[in-house]
């Protein structure tokens, strides 16, 4: 049996190029770059809760860590630095050393740095905390959306929440069908790229992880605004739009969550900047909608009315 400072070393310990002093003592030293701001931000995953016990390991390493990144995305922040907190029911050399390959992968590919964490004995459980920079004053907020506004959103919005619902009997996929939508829900990619492109161009921004209608409220909560968004302009997969039941597709691209696309606002004059920003970055963006005075949002059905939204997003303690 290996101890746990054994499957750090094994696992965890790699070379930190960024880094003034990485894993391997009891605090980790970072030089942040000169006119910048720390951005921090710390997830946790629960065997059970969030995803699956019996989840691939190596597609769970990516995971952890790109629900991270998708937080620096968000903010504008270029993600540097990350800590990984284990609990581990018992040390399974060959599920940690799948887990680390997956994360230490795309950690590579983000150039981010594992400076430090901690393991225990426990139930299945994950927590990453990641670390960016972004130019002083230069960060993406939440509380910058500005009336006249429009609304934009990444990528495609549902095929997570539509695999969750295969996963739990709720719908039946054909198999390339349910291949795709499981890629989105296991193995999300952080739009950091357009994140840090954004800056200065977009009002505010979050990242889509509870549900596209939970998170702009949260955007239209701290602007003190409200928004109006039109069902048949959502961004959604071929598997999506030819999926026969409506209301299930409604409600996974509305209130489904874990898409980590980006959700943002910026001003009708840059349409055309954010347009070609997409078509730089290979990446679909679409106007969802608007923001308006007032609170709250209204969705506007296939049909133009008003619609009663049973559900808005995903919610830990609901």
């Amino acid at each position: 049996m290996h101890s746990e400072f054994d499957l750090i070393r094994r696992f965890f310990t790699h070379p930190a190029p960024g880094t003034v002093l990485g894993v391997g003592d009891d605090a980790a030293l970072m030089r942040a770059a000169p006119g910048h701001e720390l951005a921090v931000s710390t997830d946790m995953l629960v065997g059970g809760q969030h995803f699956f016990l019996d989840t691939d390991p190596e597609k769970l390493g990516h995971k952890a860590l790109a629900v991270n990144l998708s937080d620096m995305a968000a903010m504008g922040a270029r993600p540097r630095w990350a800590l990984l907190a284990l609990a581990l029911p018992e040390p399974d050399e060959a599920w940690l050393s799948a887990f680390a390959r997956g994360f230490m992968a795309l950690a590579a590919e983000f150039h981010v740095d594992l400076v430090g964490g901690d393991t225990t004995r426990g139930p299945l459980s994950l927590c990453v905390t990641v670390l960016g920079e972004v130019p002083e004053g230069k960060a993406l907020r939440r509380d910058g959306a500005r009336e006249g506004d429009d609304v934009w959103v990444s990528g495609s919005v549902g095929d997570a929440a539509l695999a969750l619902a295969h996963l739990k009997r709720q719908a039946v996929l054909e198999p390339a069908d349910a291949a795709w939508c499981l890629s989105r829900l296991d193995a999300p990619t952080p739009r950091v790229a357009l994140g840090v492109a954004l800056r200065g161009i977009a009002h505010a921004a979050i990242d889509v992880s509870d549900g596209l209608a939970a998170d702009l409220g949260h955007i239209l909560e701290r602007s003190k605004v409200g928004a109006i968004v039109e069902l048949s302009r959502l961004p959604r997969s071929a598997v999506l739009e030819r999926l026969a039941d409506r209301k299930l597709a409604t409600t996974c691209m509305l209130a489904g969550g874990d898409d980590y696309e980006l959700l943002f606002t910026a001003p009708a004059g840059v349409r055309q900047v954010i347009e070609d920003l997409g078509r730089e970055q290979g990446l679909r963006v679409t106007r969802i909608g608007r923001v308006t005075a007032g609170a709250g949002l209204t969705v506007l059905g296939e049909d133009g009315a008003p619609m009663v939204l049973e559900r808005t997003g995903f919610d830990h303690f609901r």
